[in-house]
């Protein structure tokens, strides 16, 4: 099988490639797949988010396993067939932590026959800008938490520093 992917970067003008895949890849090559298709050299730490229809950012899916067991997912461990089960789904996929290149990776279709020399990229649309776009990146604020927040800007909760028993610490 082949998997048809539209990755969109997200920029301000329209920047994406149609990629097709075999569906036996694993998330990893996929990953270099659509980083050398943008013109990156792959080299960059990456990862891949799970996402719903509104492209709410989800689970991590990183290129290393970075946890202290060794038994966290990656996309080694992520064959594309198993990851993407109908078209329509979908992934964000962040490329070079440094620079914040954010992709938005979506099935657009699935072939029941394999194609020759894969991957292909099938349509190459735009050009990337020297640089990635600023990200801003903001928290939601629960009410308990607006409530906590005020209390250590207002300055009357303020206690003097010579004002603390530093013996009970």
């Amino acid at each position: 099988m082949a998997y048809k992917f539209r990755v969109i970067l997200d920029v301000e003008e329209d920047v994406f490639r149609d990629i097709i895949v075999a569906s036996n890849i694993h998330l990893e090559e996929l990953h270099f797949t659509i980083a050398k298709s943008f013109g990156f050299k792959g080299q960059e730490m990456a990862s891949f988010y799970t996402t719903d229809v509104n492209w709410e950012q989800g689970e991590e899916i990183p290129l290393f396993d970075m946890s202290e067991d060794g038994m966290a997912i990656t996309m080694e461990k992520c064959l594309v067939a198993e990851t993407f089960k109908r078209k329509g789904d979908k992934l964000i996929y962040v490329y070079d932590f440094m620079s914040m290149w954010s992709f938005f990776v979506e099935v657009t279709d699935i072939a029941d026959a394999t194609e020759e020399n894969l991957p292909i990229i099938a349509l190459s649309f735009g050009d990337v800008p020297d640089e990635a776009p600023e990200k801003e990146f903001t928290a939601e604020i629960s009410l308990d938490d607006e409530d906590e927040i005020d209390i250590f800007n207002d300055e009357n909760n303020f206690d003097s520093i010579d004002d603390l028993d530093l013996d009970n610490y």
